[in-house]
């Protein structure tokens, strides 16, 4: 189900379709959220390719419903020497991909295939399981070119956990976009400034993907009840009195309704924010449950072929 209940930006015009908003300092009075944790990414391994891990990190194991964030790139393909990530399950959880270059071709154990572009985002929920792979598409691999994406697990809860496994593939053209005189945001999921994001969620969230000029400023308000971080794919920004620098990750107090940045140069983030998932949490590599016996049965059914095969 997509999830209504988001809130409205604090100043907007409507002009040929897409909303813009007044990038004005947090009105007075209007408290915005401080800083509970800095994160910095660490160096992990997909299948053979270097990335950057910011959740989990240290003593952080999740930002309900997040749980984990993987930075790929940018990195420049070498013809001959294509990203691939090979078939692979997964079971109880959401993979979410935003690509913000190149282009990534997936195909699944249900028949399903797709085919992302700079820009795209994929939302997979794989729910009762499935197998899938994904990587450049052969052509990319052949010419080589630029590749740079993030990929986020969003946690279910406990009632979808077993639902039929589901793609998103939600083009570029498809994100509401917010214009300022200094920045851009794309509303990928929830509701802001009026306008809705494509992605259907399970549980309430809101998903945005914000480029900021130099000098630019703005305030994206957040319900309360949210927990919420802000995680930088290229620059840096202020928030909270703090600099977050690329692969960097701010994890916010829910003490107040909104996030305030500044950009002291070109930069770009996610602030990625959703109602917590109040339920116990059983995980084991691709699989993410509620209890150990239902994560045995998770690997019991990969391994019979009961989530398919590729």
């Amino acid at each position: 189900m997509m999830d209504r209940e988001h809130p409205r930006a604090e100043a907007h015009v409507r002009a040929e379709g897409r909303t813009r908003m007044d990038s004005t300092p947090s009105p007075r009075g209007v408290p915005t959220r401080t800083i509970r944790k800095v994160l910095g990414s660490h160096l992990a391994d997909l299948q053979g390719a270097p990335i950057s891990r910011a959740l989990p990190s240290g003593d952080v194991n999740q930002v309900s419903p997040f749980l984990l964030l993987d930075h790929i790139g940018p990195v420049t393909q070498v013809p001959g020497r294509p990203f691939t990530v090979e078939e692979h399950p997964h079971r109880g959880f959401e993979p979410v991909t935003f690509l913000f270059e190149g282009r990534i071709e997936h195909r699944d154990s249900s028949g399903g295939r797709g085919l992302l572009e700079g820009g795209d985002v994929q939302w997979m929920t794989a729910g009762s399981g499935v197998i899938h792979r994904e990587g450049v598409p052969d052509d990319y691999a052949t010419a080589g070119g630029r590749l740079h994406a993030v990929q986020l697990w969003v946690n279910l809860p406990g009632v979808a956990k077993m639902s039929p496994p589901r793609y998103q593939d939600i083009k570029a053209a498809h994100i509401p976009v917010i214009e300022g005189a200094d920045f851009r945001l794309r509303l990928i999921a929830g509701r802001l400034a009026d306008l809705s994001g494509p992605a259907e969620t399970h549980t309430p969230m809101l998903i945005v993907h914000g480029a900021v000029r130099g000098g630019g400023y703005l305030t994206i308000p957040v319900p309360d009840r949210y927990n919420a971080v802000l995680y930088v794919t290229a620059g840096s920004v202020r928030t909270s009195g703090q600099e977050i620098s690329v692969r960097w990750l701010a994890w916010f107090h829910n003490n107040g309704p909104a996030i305030h940045v500044y950009a002291p140069g070109d930069s770009e983030f996610l602030v990625l924010a959703g109602e917590p998932i109040d339920e116990p949490l059983a995980a084991s590599g691709p699989f993410v449950m509620n209890t150990p016996d239902e994560l045995a049965r998770a690997a019991a059914d990969y391994e019979s072929g009961r989530m398919g095969r590729l």
